[in-house]
């Protein structure tokens, strides 16, 4: 049987260094806060004249600091000093979990039913007129961002798997750093 390729949301992040952190982070929080499924206590964020969502889960919250810092990271170690911008990529999965009958045992399959890659473009500005630019255009991005993720998980839910477990957190979830360089599965979390 031929697995369908999950749904892919793409969203452009635009960030200078002193932001990129505080605005990866609001992102994520954003997403996981509507597509987290156990009970949470929400909480809310200001961030660039936005208020986000926050979701309040000491795992979640050190899984997204880690990732958030690890792709930090690699933008620092692969910039180049003469260009006014980097990139990097991020992307979050949610799996569920299938029972596959083998012959003398019973195996569960973890099924990615929708993956979110953040496009992060790190900017730069060497002016302070250049600050002001991209101040505001970072302001912009993170409003249709967020405003883009809400009207995504409004609007397409038919993907969703059915919960068919009483535990916690019936969907796992991963975040990868650089999905397309390194192996599609980097533990599950």
């Amino acid at each position: 049987m031929e697995q369908r390729r999950p749904p892919e949301y793409i969203l452009e992040v635009f960030a200078d260094p002193t932001s990129v952190k505080d605005i990866i982070k609001g992102i994520l929080h954003t997403i996981f806060f509507h597509r987290f499924f156990p009970s949470i206590r929400p909480r809310t964020w200001d961030l660039l004249d936005l208020t986000l969502p926050v979701v309040d889960d000491v795992e979640l919250e050190t899984l997204i600091d880690q990732r958030t810092a690890a792709l930090i990271h690699q933008i620092d170690t692969t910039s180049n000093l003469h260009s006014n911008s980097v990139r990097g990529q991020m992307a979050v999965q949610f799996f569920e979990k299938r029972r596959r009958k083998a012959w003398f045992s019973k195996a569960e399959d973890e099924v990615c039913w929708e993956q979110w890659t953040l496009d992060v473009t790190l900017a730069t500005p060497k002016t302070e007129s250049e600050r002001a630019k991209v101040r505001r255009a970072m302001e912009m991005m993170l409003q249709k961002t967020a405003m883009k993720i809400v009207t995504i998980v409004n609007r397409n839910t038919d993907h969703i798997p059915p919960i068919t477990t009483s535990e916690s957190n019936p969907f796992p979830y991963q975040i990868v750093i650089n999905p397309r360089d390194e192996g599609w599965r980097m533990g599950i979390f």
